[in-house]
């Protein structure tokens, strides 16, 4: 991350973006904003990257159509009702996007909706109507608006999830911001979330789609909370081309800066998710290397985070190491597990617990005292090649069942 300087802002870092969040009344609790929008001075370059549910919100089925052209202006998106499953949900999200772009000024077919919340409930058009106009009034190109933005999408996050970064492309500053929601339903394949990049970088539609394909399977597909893929999982990304850059239209340097740029704001959003599953206390994220393949190593990450029984034991402070190898035990893939090496660290330390698929002495005190931190690394060293992998996780609570118990009341 030397490359990369961290900036405030937000989706308002890069130049040309606005946002802002309001309480549109689509949830109950006047306290809650529940309705955002990000604005582009310009039309934007697009992409974007969905559920692969076969069950989708009917916001997704918008989005496609608009951005078949590679260009948007706007983002709409609310909370507390996912659109899905409802009899009205294309019309709902078709209107959606002519209310703001009546209210923005701009094409309906450059709106891109958005939604998360609840599955399944009848949705109407009424409080669309009071907070698009309300949204669109507020709009600032601030980290206030940015940060507004951010709490409007949250469901059961605890805290709103945020981050920009300034970079160089072409001999020019360019930013990346990003926004994003997702606590529960996360994995596997694009996990639980909604999640809004900006970027006043100049990068062709074409390009652009490639990058976000190329990202989501090493950061976002290698997230994980509790194995349920969501109907509503939406990434965008916007890109004004503001910066002045040269625009990135073929593959080489640019893009690969673009690239690396686009890797450093997922990764750091993914671990953001993890961090605040639901009803989570740690943080886990798991390392892979010297393995057969790159697949490989992501798998293997993710099967250690996907744990039930390794989550329930980071939950209980229990160095169960057993867990973690059982968890690359059954991990599909041609590989040998007879060099497989495990090490827990955290800021406490590190116990070097498994060395040759075998029991490697440790001391439990120490190791407990490493579980107590909240950010959990697990080192899994395969030996058997050089690839590595990556993926983030959380613990297994007994706040996960509460919340998900009573969601809709």
């Amino acid at each position: 991350m030397s490359e990369f300087k961290v900036v405030p802002g937000g989706v308002c870092a890069p130049k040309g973006f606005s946002a802002s969040g309001v309480h549109a009344g689509i949830r109950h609790n006047p306290g809650k904003l529940d309705l955002a929008i990000i604005k582009a001075e310009v039309r934007c370059a697009a992409a974007g990257v969905f559920t692969t549910n076969k069950v989708y919100g009917a916001p997704i089925k918008v989005d496609r159509a608009h951005l078949a052209d590679g260009y948007a202006q706007a983002i709409v998106v609310n909370s507390g009702n996912a659109n899905t499953c409802a009899a009205n949900g294309v019309a709902l999200a078709t209107q959606c996007c002519e209310l703001t772009a009546k209210a923005l000024g701009i094409d309906a077919a450059d709106v891109l909706p958005a939604s998360t919340g609840v599955i399944g409930q009848p949705m109407v058009i009424d409080p669309f109507e009071k907070g698009i106009p309300e949204a669109a009034a507020q709009l600032e190109a601030t980290a206030h608006g940015s940060n507004q933005a951010a709490k409007a999408i949250m469901t059961t996050d605890t805290y709103e999830k945020e981050y920009a970064i300034e970079f160089t492309l072409g001999g020019k500053t360019c930013r990346m911001g990003a926004i994003g929601k997702g606590s529960g339903m996360i994995a596997p394949n694009m996990a639980t979330m909604l999640a809004f990049y900006t970027t006043d970088a100049a990068v062709s539609p074409a390009l652009l789609q490639k990058a976000l394909r190329t990202v989501v399977p090493t950061t976002y597909n290698q997230m994980s909370v509790d194995l349920d893929t969501s109907t509503n999982d939406t990434l965008l990304l916007l890109a004004s081309g503001l910066a002045g850059n040269e625009p990135v239209t073929e593959e080489g340097p640019d893009y690969e800066a673009f690239l690396a740029a686009l890797y450093a704001v997922a990764g750091h959003m993914c671990a953001l998710h993890a961090s605040d599953g639901e009803g989570a206390t740690h943080l886990i994220t798991c390392e892979v290397t010297h393995a057969p393949s790159h697949e490989i190593a992501r798998a293997i990450a993710k099967s250690v985070v996907c744990s039930n029984l390794f989550k329930a034991a980071v939950f209980g402070r229990d160095a169960n190491w057993g867990r973690i190898l059982c968890a690359i035990g059954y991990t599909p893939g041609d590989f040998s597990i007879d060099h497989v090496a495990v090490r827990i660290a955290s800021a406490a330390g590190e116990v070097h617990v498994c060395e040759n698929a075998a029991y490697h002495p440790f001391s439990e005190e120490e190791a407990a005292n490493i579980l107590a931190e909240h950010d959990i690394l697990v080192k899994v060293d395969m030996g058997d090649g050089e690839a590595d992998g990556k993926a983030w996780g959380c613990d297994l609570t007994y706040d996960y069942v509460k919340i998900n118990g009573d969601y809709r009341t």
